[in-house]
């Protein structure tokens, strides 16, 4: 069981919705929501009748409502006490495309949280191997099928074909490709060609050449928000580019994997940067998952 998920059904049991439930813990009510639902199934119970004026507890959640509380007062304990204290240095490894725009942004709170402990991100090219130990830990967009590490799943990264205003030139969305024959369209370099991205730009061409190769993310960016042509992007970076989207679902949804050293999956250095990654990318999996409606 999930503390943070007992936590959020104490405080819909306090608050009696999820808006001020999400308020009292300074969640998202998406994440709240995410919380008390992956509860209910891992406990295999309904806690809560939902009407319109609020969540009522039911009998099930009413019998375990004193039990959370004494996990509660023990949780509040342990996190008072100096031996829960986060300490040392920690190596990330993840894609700058994910390290620039939301990780680093969000970093200055956590580590005032945990004044003792440093972090240093491997945003490069070189391959990371945890089972080297070149990182502690590491977010990946391929699940890793070896070695003696621990998985989870954090989100997903979904991904569109998006191309400038400027170049769009006021066309309407149309939710069908055969335009795509006549547009110009931004590939990928040949050492990228196995990039899901780089193989859904070369099947549109159908043997047309690209009218730009980059070999970089923050490349295809720019030359779509330069209005030369259309690039198939995630959703949340061509959002933040001011881009528009042409087609919303391209199958290249990919699963984001937190990925740990199982030695160190113990580690309070190691497991506070994981927990702050965790809760992280669950505040923002509708921005990376979805489309603009």
């Amino acid at each position: 069981m999930n503390w943070d998920d007992v936590r959020v059904f104490l405080a819909v049991a306090r608050t009696g919705t999820l808006t001020h439930a999400a308020t009292h813990l300074k969640l998202g009510v998406a994440t709240v929501t995410r919380r008390l639902d992956r509860l209910e199934t891992d406990l295999g119970v309904k806690l809560f009748s939902r009407h319109q004026s609020g969540y009522f507890i039911t009998d099930e959640g009413a019998a375990l409502l004193s039990r959370a509380e004494t996990l509660e007062q023990a949780g509040q304990a342990f996190e008072a006490t100096e031996v829960n204290q986060a300490i040392g240095h920690v190596r990330l490894a993840t894609a700058e495309n994910l390290a620039n725009p939301l990780i680093i942004p969000a970093l200055n709170h956590f580590l005032n949280i945990h004044p003792d402990l440093t972090l240093e991100i491997v945003t490069g090219a070189d391959t990371i191997n945890l089972h080297r130990r070149d990182a502690d830990l590491a977010i990946r967009m391929i699940k890793p099928n070896h070695g003696n590490v621990t998985l989870r799943r954090i989100g997903t990264l979904g991904f569109g074909l998006y191309g400038s205003t400027e170049y769009l030139n006021g066309r309407p969305v149309s939710e069908q490709s055969a335009f795509l024959e006549s547009d110009y369209l931004i590939g990928w370099m040949e050492n990228y060609s196995h990039l899901p991205p780089a193989q859904w730009i070369e099947r549109a061409l159908s043997g047309r050449p690209a009218r730009l190769l980059t070999s970089s993310l923050a490349g295809q960016l720019a030359a779509a928000s330069a209005g030369l042509g259309l690039a198939a992007l995630p959703h949340f970076l061509a959002r933040r580019s001011n881009l528009k989207c042409v087609l919303s679902e391209l199958g290249l949804d990919q699963t984001i994997w937190l990925v740990i050293h199982s030695d160190l999956i113990h580690s309070r250095r190691v497991r506070a940067v994981a927990d702050f990654i965790i809760d992280l990318f669950e505040q923002k999996a509708d921005d990376l998952a979805y489309a603009c409606t």
